[in-house]
């Protein structure tokens, strides 16, 4: 039987991705896009990549490899207290990545577009030997003046965190065989943690005005506190037990203690992490009833360099490394 032919790079843009451009996009016919900005905002751009076999498994399922890719940059607008807009994408892809797997990745897109109301803009695909590497970069908007940056934490500020921590270093180790869980439900949890994680973008447009500093949690929870530190110029306290996990979390945590060190400096949570007075403690509280995210104080802000973290007697737990590093 006779192979069919692979399609071309603009066969493949006019069968995957036209169906998902927006307005401006001009029907991705063009090498550029053009947008206006909504009236009275600021412009908030960010651009995040993930590799195969580094940021995901090359066995993952296509539509959750897309729409982990897009869900890592809108945290990122999430952190800045920004809406989202629009997306660019670029696909560098080998052989293995065929039509299949592109009409998969399409639909895990347009999955997530339609919940968080984005579009895409345009971007470039090329072929490589390589791992698959994909690159998007996002767009949102703000009000001028209230992006929540990285640098405005103080001395005296409580550090807050969103959701739970650690369930999607477990669940890596859950997908590649490092960790063992008997439970169905708590593997499939913490592996669907890893996998799609949940940007707090309700919670982080809601933040401007209230957080002082915030950014979310990719590289582990004690190196982004650090992120945070080293550019306000202040030092972190977390309090190892106030940090709060999932019960799938905590239950592999009673089995084997050794884990808080995965749990805390793992990384790919997108959990919201942002420090505030304690002026701001009642609106906080009130952004965490449900159907919001919960959020959990962990700690506070002091003055000095770095970050501890203390068990329950106030002793510094000691960790081989804070988090993720990219080189």
């Amino acid at each position: 039987m006779p192979v069919a032919p692979r399609l071309g790079e603009f066969e493949r843009i006019a069968r995957f991705f036209a169906p998902l451009a927006g307005p401006g996009a001009l029907g991705l016919l063009d090498d550029a896009a053009l947008i206006d900005p909504p009236p009275g905002r600021q412009l908030v751009v960010t651009a995040d990549a993930i590799v195969a076999g580094v940021h995901f498994l090359a066995a993952d399922p296509p539509d959750l490899v897309a729409r982990k890719l897009l869900r890592v940059n809108l945290s990122d607008l999430a952190a800045m207290g920004a809406m989202p807009l629009y997306y660019l994408l670029t696909t560098s892809l080998p052989e293995s990545c065929d039509e299949d797997w592109l009409a998969s990745f399409a639909a895990g897109l347009a999955a997530d577009q339609s919940e968080f109301r984005v579009s895409l803009l345009g971007g470039d695909s090329v072929a490589t030997p390589g791992p698959a590497t994909l690159s998007l970069t996002a767009i949102g908007s703000v009000a001028p003046g209230r992006a929540v940056r990285r640098n405005g934490a103080v001395a005296g500020d409580t550090v807050y965190v969103t959701g739970t921590i650690g369930d999607a270093a477990l669940g890596l180790a859950v997908l590649t065989g490092a960790l063992e869980i008997a439970d169905a439900g708590e593997r499939d949890f913490l592996a669907d943690r890893y996998r799609l994680p949940q940007p707090r973008l309700a919670t982080g447009t809601a933040l401007p005005g209230i957080a002082h500093a915030m950014q979310d949690v990719s590289d582990g929870l004690v190196a982004d506190l650090g992120h945070i530190c080293a550019v306000s110029g202040v030092a972190g306290v977390i309090e190892g037990d106030a940090v709060p996990l999932s019960p799938a979390a905590r239950h592999a945590l009673d089995r084997d203690p050794g884990l808080l060190a995965r749990i805390l400096a793992g990384g790919d949570d997108y959990e919201l992490l942002f420090t505030s007075s304690g002026d701001n403690a009642a609106a906080i509280a009130a952004l965490a009833r449900p159907p919001g995210s919960p959020i959990t104080p962990i700690g506070r802000i002091v003055a000095g360099s770095g970050v501890r973290v203390l068990d329950r007697a106030g002793r510094d737990i000691a960790l081989a490394t804070p988090g993720f590093r990219h080189f």
